[in-house]
């Protein structure tokens, strides 16, 4: 890393960032272009592979502790000083390059881990109406009150599901009453901690 040490601060401070940004790209956002030997041959192609490797390792681990907590940027500044303080940790140069990855990229990282983590569908919308049935095989049930529930369900970056739900008055009814106990038990869940 003697080359990067003659460089000046903004000029050292550029391969650094593409690194960020790589392992951004690679971890977090999906793509699987961005090699170890891509990163290394683009930003650093004068630093031995096995040097290469620490650097990236120890800056991978910076960033997933980072990532993990979803650092605000009083934690950021604290563990970063942190980090400098520590035998083999990053130099002060480099927190601040750290620090300028972390304030642009916070957001889509945070998103793109919740999106991660995600194992089935989520509710993406939701609408209801109240109709009159106006068609029935009974003639009692003519014009009763009808609510129709259509619910989006899906995947981010992947096509939506519709779920459409009829409910007469005592379905509705029961329904209702089931969401009032699960609100209870979430109430009295979340009191008790």
């Amino acid at each position: 890393m003697a080359a990067a040490a003659d460089r000046p601060p903004a000029e050292a401070a550029k391969p650094l960032l593409g690194l960020l940004n790589g392992i951004a790209q690679a971890t977090y956002y999906g793509n699987a272009e961005i090699t170890e030997e891509l990163l290394r041959d683009q930003l650093y192609p004068e630093t031995a592979p096995q040097e290469f490797r620490a650097l990236l390792a120890k800056t991978r681990g910076v960033v997933k502790s980072i990532a993990s907590a979803d650092m605000d940027l009083n934690q950021l500044e604290a563990f970063l000083t942190a980090q400098t303080k520590k035998p083999g940790g990053i130099t002060t140069e480099q927190a601040a390059v750290i620090a300028k990855f972390w304030k642009s990229h916070r957001v889509k990282i945070r998103d793109s881990l919740i999106n991660q983590s995600k194992w089935e569908n989520s509710l993406k919308k939701i609408s209801w109406r109240v109709d009159l049935k106006s068609q029935s095989r009974h003639a009692d049930q003519l014009n009763n009150p009808v609510a129709i529930v259509e619910m989006e369900l899906g995947k981010h970056g992947q096509e939506s599901e519709f779920l459409t739900l009829e409910f007469d008055e005592i379905k509705l009814n029961q329904m209702l009453r089931k969401l009032s106990e699960i609100e209870d038990s979430i109430t009295s869940l979340t009191q008790s901690n």
